[in-house]
């Protein structure tokens, strides 16, 4: 009788066998990629730039400093988020830091002297930059 040890060139089969077989397996199961962040962790990412950017946000026509800015767009988003209206980070750029609740007028910024942009295009920029750096 024949051990399993006995011979060698059996075992070394089976193991590719499985091996194969183990593989074969292997290539069914889908790819994914990192988690994404969660739409808080985003958007409390987007007003932690906000606040360190240095640039200066008009509202209302208006200037007003990167801390003052942050501390008016959180005040948004946590107003949206008590009464579950944003499910999206995209949302939040939409609903909050885009243009005036009041007056309708659009959030601008500007940046070391730069040109005056939106907040809704750099906001939008730098979401981009986030998904894409995941």
């Amino acid at each position: 009788m024949k051990t399993l040890h006995s011979d060698p060139c059996r075992l070394t089969r089976r193991s590719a066998a499985a091996a194969l077989a183990l593989l074969g397996l292997l290539a069914t199961v889908p790819v994914r990629a990192a988690p994404a962040l969660s739409m808080p962790m985003e958007v409390n990412f987007l007003l932690g730039y906000v606040e360190g950017s240095g640039c200066d946000f008009q509202r209302n026509g208006s200037w007003y400093t990167a801390q003052e800015a942050q501390g008016h767009l959180r005040d948004k988003f946590n107003y949206l988020t008590a009464r579950n209206r944003l499910e999206t980070t995209e949302q939040f750029i939409e609903g909050a830091a885009t243009e005036s609740s009041l007056s309708g007028r659009p959030y601008m910024l500007r940046c070391a002297g730069g040109p005056v942009i939106s907040s809704h295009q750099w906001l939008s920029d730098e979401l981009l930059r986030l998904r894409k750096s995941q």
